[in-house]
């Protein structure tokens, strides 16, 4: 058992490590002088998904030692935030956004922050952060909790690590940015600094992120091997 969770503890590091490591350290400025931007992205998205399968099958193969039961409303959490995780996720990854890598111009557009993004900044960071939370909830054994714990970490850290860089990056055009936007969902439309306008996002990007919940909940059972009971 002890070797099992070390095995979880070794795969999270190598992908949590590696991807602060490459992404937020001068080996990054380091890298991208050598191989080009676009080697650079190239070489990050291979290392993040081997590390990350490697995380994934370390998970699958730990042992489940319970910290908590399951009680009945925790199976309503994940199908409540789990629609609105593939909403941000589908409308986050179709949207140009100043704070993805590579599209720091779109800071300078007249409007920096349309359709998503005026509901957070960081729609994906923030869809990834929600699937974690929400499994957490369900999932009550130490396997899960390194897992989806540091997952969730990861995500609503890097939500902070991205602003510090794009503070950064993006000079005067940082603050257009921040004034119409905001990274805690809502926060800025609750503070009257933007509005939220629904036909920007668009009814497709809200059905795909639909349909790719469905597909999710029908799937459950062949991705995890766990069906979803209630």
């Amino acid at each position: 058992m002890a070797g099992s969770f070390a095995s979880l503890v070794i795969a999270g590091l190598a992908f949590h490590g590696s991807h602060v490591l490459v992404s937020s350290t001068r080996l990054r400025g380091s890298l991208r002088e050598q191989i080009g931007e676009r080697g650079y992205l190239i070489l990050y998205s291979l290392v993040a998904l081997a590390t990350f399968a490697w995380f994934v099958m370390a998970y699958a193969q730990a042992p489940t030692l319970p910290l908590w039961g399951l009680k009945r409303w925790m199976v309503f959490v994940p199908i409540v935030v789990m629609p609105i995780a593939t909403i941000f996720l589908i409308a986050g990854y179709t949207v140009p956004n100043p704070t993805a890598v590579g599209m720091e111009r779109a800071a300078a557009a007249d409007d920096p922050a349309p359709g998503i993004l005026r509901i957070t900044r960081h729609p994906i960071l923030w869809a990834i952060g929600l699937w974690a939370a929400a499994h957490l909830v369900v999932n009550g054994d130490l396997a899960s909790v390194i897992f989806f714990g540091s997952l969730l970490l990861l995500a609503f850290g890097g939500t902070l690590l991205v602003d510090r860089k794009k503070r950064l990056a993006l000079g005067s055009n940082w603050a257009r940015l921040a004034q119409v936007t905001s990274n805690v969902p809502f926060v800025a439309i609750l503070a009257g600094r933007t509005k939220l306008r629904l036909y920007e996002i668009g009814a497709l990007r809200i059905v795909a992120g639909l349909l790719l919940y469905a597909v999710l909940f029908l799937a459950h059972p062949v991705i995890t091997g766990r069906a979803i009971t209630f």
